[in-house]
């Protein structure tokens, strides 16, 4: 009796590991199946670790990806299918074990692949890999749980067991019965999840972290006219065009229209926040610059798409805690490529006569061989640091004219009002102006040596882009940050190319 009970438990534990794995399988193949034309091309295409080049062969030929793509999605499924309702078992567990073996060394958790992710920072040991030495188990293991396979095999021995014990059909009837209901029972659990995940499915979209790579809008990269150029800051050739992060870190500059916030949050859900971002990459920006809180979200989106997107990290000290560098230190582990300082902490910090701060994260960022920028919204920021030698691999400027209809009157603007109190009074300021004073702005920038990235410069979408980038550029900056929608994206590359080819008033030199 002891020796039925144990293996009963051992059963049903093997069961559930096998069944769980199953469905993991299942739903990545269910899933790749009813997204819109997905293909394994972009995890193939941007994979990084020491085999790159074997799953890049898959990725450059057309008729290749075709069968890759069908392989992958109905071989997702029938070996979920195999694992969770338990048909042979042992063949599908090696299958699923191989299989997992590509995915793990596609992004493999170790050397320069490494990133931080949602599920924590993992070396060596990770999800796949667990769950092939799983399936290696249940390959080798005696006992491969209750399912199909078990159920044929006992009722096989019920029907050799049947002559030689003389039992009546009733009694054997009960027998092949009772071992039917007991080997069958996934078939109603795998219903039930099914059901459940599709209702979840309808609520909250497809579960964008099942690995069926988010699509890209191609209609929308037809419409592309070029190639979006490149220019240089410290060691990285990055696109002169770089995505600004509020659009995945739900930050709205909208004057007094208080139900913008709310909407831009609504519409950039994690899963549109995926499609724009490799919409962007697509179309030829391959940088992007984030708030230090949307770390975790990007190291998640390039750990599950395999993007090899530039992060450039903005951090800023931790008075309250007294610790200036644990954003910097956060950067680093969550894998960003550039750490700036952010734009309203330089201001706040030169402001209240703190500049010995600024200069201490400087020096701890670049002893870590890290590219470091400096970013400001009051000019008066950046020229402070530059006359007390402090000096960046770039700076970050907010460049923008002011012939806009919501800026405040220039006599009235303050030094460091950006980011301060806002104003009831129009004519003063209220969420509403960027660069304060664009002239003393386009001086600095024009005498200054290194490369500098101009941001605001729609004037949080006051400001056309053809208007706004053409101002920036003429006035010497080297590279322009923007916050996107996806719908925005394609026009933005193509209006930033046809500026760079015709820049008759700038007279700056190009640096980086």
């Amino acid at each position: 009796m002891k020796n039925s009970t144990q293996i009963g438990l051992k059963g049903a534990l093997i069961t559930l590991l096998r069944m769980s794995i199953g469905w993991h399988f299942f739903y990545e193949g269910v899933v790749k199946l009813f997204a819109e034309k997905w293909s394994a091309y972009s995890f193939l295409a941007n994979t990084s670790g020491f085999l790159s080049g074997f799953y890049h062969w898959f990725s450059v030929s057309p008729s290749l990806m075709k069968v890759v793509d069908i392989l992958n999605i109905y071989g997702l499924i029938i070996i979920g299918l195999g694992l969770f309702l338990g048909f042979f078992v042992r063949y599908i567990a090696i299958s699923g074990a191989l299989l997992l073996t590509l995915y793990y060394f596609a992004y493999p958790p170790f050397g320069a692949s490494l990133l931080g992710t949602g599920e924590g920072h993992l070396y060596i040991v990770d999800k796949l890999f667990i769950e092939a030495i799983a399936l290696i188990y249940i390959a080798l293991a005696k006992e491969t749980g209750f399912g199909i396979d078990l159920l044929r095999h006992r009722m096989t021995i019920l029907k050799k067991e049947d002559p030689i014990l003389k039992n009546s059909s009733a009694e054997a009837d009960i027998k092949s019965r009772r071992e039917a209901l007991k080997n069958l029972f996934t078939l109603p659990a795998l219903g039930l999840m099914g059901w459940g995940a599709f209702n979840n499915s309808k609520k909250y979209d497809v579960d964008v972290m099942t690995g069926a790579t988010i699509q890209v809008k191609s209609t929308a990269l037809a419409e592309l006219k070029g190639v979006l150029p490149k220019g240089k800051i410290g060691k990285h050739q990055i696109s002169r065009l770089v995505a600004g992060g509020n659009l995945i870190g739900g930050w709205a500059h909208s004057r007094d229209l208080i139900y913008v916030s709310s909407l831009f949050k609504a519409y950039n859900t994690e899963k549109k926040v995926y499609e724009t971002l490799l919409l962007a990459e697509n179309a030829g920006i391959d940088t992007i610059n984030i708030g230090f809180v949307s770390n975790p979200l990007m190291a998640k989106y390039k750990k599950a798409t395999g993007s090899k997107i530039k992060v450039i990290s903005q951090v800023a000290p931790n008075m309250k805690k007294g610790d200036i560098y644990e954003q910097i230190n956060g950067a680093i582990d969550s894998g960003a490529d550039i750490l700036q300082i952010q734009g309203n902490w330089c201001d706040w910090l030169v402001r209240d006569r703190k500049v010995e701060i600024i200069e201490k994260m400087m020096s701890r960022i670049r002893e870590h061989g890290i590219t470091v920028g400096l970013a400001a919204h009051s000019v008066e920021s950046l020229i402070r640091c530059e006359e007390l030698g402090i000096i960046p691999d770039y700076y970050m400027k907010t460049m923008h004219h002011d012939n806009y209809w919501s800026a405040h009157p220039r006599e009235n603007r303050v030094p460091f009002e950006v980011d301060g109190k806002t104003n009831l009074d129009h004519n003063k300021w209220h969420d509403n102006c960027f660069c304060l004073f664009p002239e003393r702005t386009v001086d600095f920038v024009n005498r200054t040596k290194v490369p500098v990235m101009g941001f605001k410069v729609l004037a949080a979408g006051a400001i056309q882009p053809e208007d706004g980038f053409r101002w920036a550029f003429e006035n010497g900056a080297d590279f322009v940050c923007v916050g996107m929608f996806d719908f925005q994206i394609v026009n933005n590359v193509n209006v930033t190319m046809e500026i760079l080819k015709n820049l008759p008033n700038r007279k700056r030199e190009w640096f980086g």
